[in-house]
Formats: C-alpha cells, structure tokens, sequence
C-alpha cells in the first residue's frame, strides 16, 4: 500500500484516544446535556463548495442523491431529502433581460447561497404531529426520528413547514437532520460546522449564536449591505411567530422566499379549528339549501 510521505512523518496519532470534549477545541463550546445547541448559518460567507453536504453524508452513511446535473442549476442536489440532511443552494440571480449585470453589488454578487437543513424549532410541529412519539426533544434541545419508533404514517411531512422531513424510498420511515446527535453526546462538533471553512455554519450554544449573529448583522450593516437581517431568530424581521426560535437560524440579504423559505411559516394545527368551523358551516349550508329545497317541492 502506497502511503504519503506526509503520513509517513506521523505514523501514530500524538493522542492516547479520543480527546474528551473536542468541541472546545473546534467550535470553542463545551457540548452539556440540558443546554441549547444549534447552528448560526451566515450566508455572505457560503461559497458553495457543499463541503457540508458531503461531511453530512459521509458522517451518516447517507448514499448520493442526483448524481449529474438537473438542468435548472449548477447545484446537483436540488433540494432536501430523506438523504440529503444539509442541501447548499444556488440561488442565481441575473440582473436585465438577457445581460449581465453592469455593475456587481458586494457580498455574493449576483448568487446567493445558503446551507439548508433542519431547523429544529423550539417549538416543532413535526413532533405534534407524531403519534408514536419516534420524533422526540433530545437533552440538547434538538429534534430527531427515532427510526425503531417511526413507523411511517407520514404525517410529520406536512406538519413541517420548511418541507424538511420527509419519507425514506427504501425503508418508509422519516429522515432528517439530527443535528449529528451522535456526535454531540460524544463531545464532538457536528460534522457540517467542522467542515465549513469559511465558518459560514458557527455551531455553539444558542445564546452566544443569537448574539454574534447580531454583532454580524450590525457589521454588514456598517459596511452598506443594508439589506442583512436574521431569519428564525426572536425580534428579529425574519421572526417564526409560534415555533419559537430556530436552533438553526441565518443571516439572509434577501426576501425568505428567494432563499426557498416561509416568509410566515405557521404550524398545522393552528389551522384545524378554523378549517373545522369552516367546513361545518359549509355543511350547515347544504342542509339549510336542501331543506329549502325539499320545502318548495312540498
């Protein structure tokens, strides 16, 4: 077997075993169950290379998705999957009919790009909509599929208002991101933040992540990208109303719905009582038309 010649100066690691609390050393966060964990995920610093989405897959043993281009975009994944946990989009923007731009504004020029994933609300629908109870609140405060427990009634796919969960062609059950759980109760970063070189995906606690994404905003505003504001983030203009914070939250530039997003994302079952009373007012209506109906006749 060949080996580099780099490899060959280090044959053996300098670490007796695994190093206990890595986090520290990657992320600058020490990982404690009961805390709140997620991502900050500053899109003027995305430049594409969907190391992300290959560190996802790699990590999770997640097998290729659209392997070739689409046709539409030189983004080859196209969108989130139940194998495809962290989807980097390419959003191009041309300025003119038929001509490029004359002048080129700061910050990504005209595309835009953006690591997508789970948002892992505070306050999930998804997990409502569960009736087994496979989709549960972990000790970081992340939201995971309990695969032995799904059995795959599909009913947390349009309980997501993200369109982020969905079923598994092959086994039938739901799959998304865990926010590498795995990892976290090993001390470990999740494996997209720790290949992010650009440090467009920030993991910590969501406390200092709420706070340095405002430090951000505040300096992009400074620099004239007036346009930068917080999505999934409290008080924020891209607030999420009643699913609370988001535990993966972004900095955007444009509207949510550029970037694939709900400008007001709402949960379903805020939407059965009104739907309820609608459509017992529309029977009531057919039974007052039948029974004028069936009068006249008489």
């Amino acid at each position: 077997m060949q080996v580099h010649a780099r490899a060959r100066d280090y044959p053996q690691s300098q670490f007796g075993g695994v190093l206990p609390h890595e986090a520290e050393l990657t992320a600058g966060v020490r990982i404690q169950p009961g805390r709140s964990y997620g991502f900050f995920t500053d899109t003027t610093r995305c430049i594409g290379c969907k190391a992300c989405e290959v560190a996802c897959k790699e990590w999770n043993n997640l097998p290729a998705d659209n392997v070739g281009l689409t046709g539409m975009s030189y983004d080859n994944t196209g969108a989130l999957s139940a194998n495809t946990w962290r989807h980097v989009a390419f959003v191009e923007k041309i300025a003119g009919p038929g001509g490029g731009p004359a002048e080129m504004p700061p910050y990504q020029s005209q595309w835009l790009m953006m690591s997508d994933l789970c948002k892992h609300c505070h306050n999930p629908p998804c997990l409502e909509a569960c009736p087994t109870g496979a989709l549960f609140k972990t000790e970081f405060d992340t939201v995971v599929v309990q695969q032995d427990i799904c059995n795959g009634c599909g009913y947390c796919v349009p309980a997501c208002p993200f369109g982020v969960v969905e079923l598994s062609e092959t086994d039938g059950k739901a799959h998304k991101c865990t926010l590498c759980y795995d990892r976290l109760k090993g001390g470990l970063e999740p494996a997209c933040a720790k290949s992010c070189p650009t440090d467009s995906i920030q993991f910590g606690e969501i406390a200092d992540l709420q706070s340095r994404a405002a430090e951000r905003v505040e300096q992009l505003h400074g620099l004239g990208v007036a346009s930068a504001y917080l999505y999934g983030a409290p008080g924020s203009p891209g607030a999420t109303g009643d699913l609370g914070h988001l535990n993966a939250f972004f900095l955007l530039t444009d509207a949510p719905e550029v970037y694939n997003l709900p400008r007001a994302p709402t949960r379903a079952s805020n939407r059965v009582r009104p739907s309820l009373a609608t459509g017992l007012a529309t029977m009531a209506g057919f039974a007052l038309a039948a029974i004028a109906l069936l009068g006249r006749r008489a």
